[in-house]
C-alpha cells in the first residue's frame, strides 16, 4: 500500500513538473535568441522587443503581460550568474529544482524536484525518496502555475492537504522534506541601474562638472517602471559613443539633495539629462525629451559632445596668425562636419591645446601639400613658437574608444615637445631679455608694417643662434646716436630678432634670388612698409652688429626692394 501510494505521488511530481514546464516559456525563445548568444545579442534583442511591446506606444491586449514577460528573460539573462543557474537548473536562483510555489509570499513552500538529494525515510530501510515541498497546509490557494494543490491531491488520495495521508500526518509532515522558502520575489517594477555606474554628489563635482567629458546621466527610483528599458538603451548608446562620452546613473532616493541640486526628480518614468558642452566652455545639463529608441539618443548626445574646434578654410588659415597661448592643432578630413573623435578630444584638452579642423578631398592641392600632408585624414601639429610638424597622416581607426585613446597619446607626446622647445628657448634667455624666434604668429607684432625698422639675425645652426642670441641681446641694450635728419628718433625705432634659415629658407628667397645659402649667420635689416631690405654678410661679432644698426639708423646703408612680400611658414 505504501509503496503504491508513494508511486502514486511520484507520478504526481513528474506531472505536475511537466505542467509547471508548459506554463514556464523558455526564457531565450522569449527574447528569440539562441542558447549560445552573447550579451550584446540579449541587448540587442531584448531592446527591439521593448520598443514593440512597450505599454506606452502598444495597447494592444496583451502587450503589458508580453512586456513583463520580456523584462523578466532579460532581468535574468542579462546577469551571468542568473543565466547560469537558469541553464543549469532551470531556476535563476542557484535552486537545482522547479519553483511552482506562491510568488512573493512570505512563508509560504515552493515545489521543489531534486533528483541528487536522495534521503532515508523513516522505517523505510534507507530506501531512496524524491524531495517534494507544497504550499503551506491547508491553504487552499492557487500556485502561481495556477493549479489548486487541493484540487490534484484530494483526487488522488482521497483529502485535501492537510488532512490525513498513508504516511501519517499532513503533507507537511516530517517524513517529506517540505522545507519552507520566502519564494521570489516578485518581478515588478523595482530595478536598479545596475551596469551603469553610480554617481554621487562627490563624483559628480569632481569628475563630471566642466571635466571636458560628455556624461549621459540615467536619474532614477527603484519603483518607476520601465527601468530596464531605459537601462537597455543608455547602455547600448554608451557602447557604440565608448570613449568620446560617460554614463553614470543617480538613485535620487539615496542621492536625493543631489537630484535636488541638479533640479531633476524622476517621479513617473526615469529622466535622462546630459551634461553638455554645446552651448560654450562651460557645461550645463540638458534634459533629453525625445523617443526612447538608441538612434534618437545617440544623435542627442553627439549634438551635446564638445565644440571646442575652429571650423577653418585652408586657403585663409595661418595658425601662427591665430591669437592664443597653447600649441595648436589642426585635423584635416573629408568630413563634412567636425568629426566625433575631434570633438572629444576638444573637450578633454581644452585646457591645453587650441583645435581646429578643415574639410579637404584632394591632397594634390597646394595649400594641402604645402603643410606636408600625402594622405588623408592627417592632424598637424604648432608649436607655441610656430614651427609645423605633421603629426600623423593616413590615420586609421579600429573603433572610437581605441581611436581617442591613440589620438591622445599622440597630443601628450606634442605637448612634451612643446613644453622642451619653450624650454630651450628659455635657456637662451639672460636678465637683458629674450631675443623672440621670428615665427608667422609673431611676424607682424616685430617686424609688421608699423615697425619702421626689424634687424634680423639668421643663423643655420644651433651654435650660430646661441652667438647671435648672446649678441643681439647685448646690443639691444644700448643706446644709438641718429643724424637729425633721420625720420626714425628713438631706439625703439628698431626692433630684433632671430631667424631659423633650415625653416625659413622662402623668406630667404623672398628677399634675394639667391636666398643667401652660402651664409651660415648674417644679417638682415628689413623695412618693412617700404618693402626693402639691406643685408650684411660680414663676420658676426658684436662690434660688426654695432656698426651695421648704426649706418642702417643713420641712413648710411643701401636698401633694395624685395623680389616679393616676405612671409613665414
Amino acid at each position: 500500500m505504501i509503496n503504491r501510494s508513494l508511486f502514486s505521488l511520484i507520478f504526481v511530481g513528474f506531472l505536475f513538473l511537466s505542467l509547471i514546464e508548459s506554463k514556464n516559456p523558455d526564457l531565450y525563445k522569449v527574447l528569440g535568441v539562441d542558447r549560445n548568444a552573447s550579451q550584446r545579442e540579449i541587448q540587442k534583442a531584448f531592446h527591439k522587443l521593448s520598443l514593440q511591446y512597450h505599454p506606452d506606444k502598444n495597447k494592444n491586449k496583451g502587450a503589458q503581460e508580453k512586456f513583463a514577460e520580456i523584462n523578466n528573460a532579460y532581468d535574468i539573462l542579462s546577469d551571468e550568474q542568473k543565466r547560469k543557474n537558469y541553464d543549469l537548473y532551470g531556476d535563476e536562483r542557484a535552486n537545482p529544482g522547479f519553483d511552482g510555489g506562491n510568488s512573493g509570499e512570505q512563508g509560504g513552500h515552493g515545489f521543489s524536484f531534486r533528483p541528487g538529494e536522495w534521503q532515508n525515510m523513516g522505517g523505510q530501510g534507507g530506501s531512496k525518496s524524491f524531495s517534494f515541498s507544497f504550499g503551506g497546509p491547508g491553504s487552499g490557494r492557487q500556485s502561481s502555475s495556477g493549479f489548486d494543490f487541493n484540487d490534484i491531491f484530494s483526487n488522488l488520495f482521497g483529502g485535501g492537504m492537510g488532512g490525513g495521508n498513508p504516511f501519517g500526518g499532513g503533507m507537511g509532515g516530517s517524513q517529506f522534506s517540505g522545507s519552507s522558502s520566502s519564494g521570489r520575489s516578485q518581478q515588478g517594477s523595482k530595478h536598479s541601474a545596475k551596469n551603469i555606474p553610480s554617481v554621487n554628489t562627490q563624483l559628480y563635482r569632481k569628475e563630471i562638472v566642466d571635466g571636458g567629458m560628455t556624461w549621459l546621466l540615467l536619474a532614477y527610483t527603484s519603483n518607476l517602471q520601465g527601468l530596464q528599458h531605459y537601462r537597455s538603451v543608455i547602455e547600448e548608446v554608451a557602447t557604440s559613443l565608448q570613449g568620446a562620452m560617460k554614463v553614470g546613473s543617480i538613485n535620487c532616493e539615496s542621492e536625493a539633495s543631489l537630484c535636488k541640486e541638479l533640479g531633476v526628480y524622476p517621479r513617473r518614468v526615469p529622466k535622462i539629462i546630459v551634461y553638455s558642452y554645446a552651448s560654450g566652455e562651460k557645461g550645463s545639463l540638458v534634459e533629453y525629451g525625445g523617443d526612447l529608441d538608441v538612434k534618437s539618443m545617440k544623435s542627442f548626445c553627439q549634438d551635446n559632445l564638445p565644440r571646442f574646434s575652429k571650423r577653418i578654410k585652408l586657403d585663409n588659415f595661418n595658425a601662427a596668425s591665430e591669437a592664443g597661448k597653447f600649441p595648436k592643432v589642426l585635423l584635416l578630413s573629408t568630413k563634412k562636419n567636425t568629426p566625433v573623435i575631434w570633438r572629444a578630444l576638444s573637450g578633454l584638452y581644452r585646457n591645453r591645446f587650441t583645435f581646429y579642423n578643415v574639410e579637404v578631398h584632394d591632397i594634390s592641392d597646394p595649400s594641402v601639400k604645402n603643410l606636408g600632408i600625402n594622405s588623408l585624414p592627417a592632424i598637424i601639429g604648432f608649436l607655441s613658437d610656430g614651427e609645423k610638424q605633421v603629426l600623423k597622416s593616413g590615420i586609421s581607426v579600429k573603433d572610437l574608444k581605441s581611436a581617442i585613446q591613440e589620438l591622445s597619446g599622440l597630443l601628450d607626446s606634442f605637448e612634451k615637445k612643446n613644453k622642451k622647445a619653450a624650454s630651450t628657448k628659455n635657456d637662451h634667455s639672460e636678465s637683458g631679455g629674450n631675443i623672440p624666434l621670428l615665427t608667422a604668429s609673431n611676424f607682424d607684432h616685430i617686424c609688421g608694417v608699423k615697425v619702421p625698422v626689424c634687424l634680423i639675425g639668421v643663423f643655420k645652426s644651433s651654435t650660430a643662434w646661441d652667438k647671435l642670441q648672446k649678441i643681439f641681446q647685448s646690443v639691444s641694450q644700448k643706446t644709438y646716436s641718429r643724424r637729425q635728419s633721420s625720420a626714425f628718433g628713438s631706439r625703439d625705432s628698431l626692433s630684433y630678432a632671430l631667424l631659423d634659415a633650415t625653416k625659413q629658407q622662402s623668406f630667404l628667397n623672398a628677399l634675394d634670388k639667391s636666398g643667401f645659402k652660402s651664409s651660415d649667420t648674417f644679417l638682415v635689416a628689413y623695412k618693412p612698409k617700404r618693402g626693402t631690405f639691406a643685408a650684411s654678410q660680414d663676420e658676426i661679432t658684436e662690434e660688426a652688429v654695432e656698426r651695421f644698426v648704426s649706418s642702417v639708423l643713420n641712413g648710411d646703408v643701401q636698401f633694395s626692394k624685395t623680389r616679393q612680400k616676405p612671409t613665414l611658414k
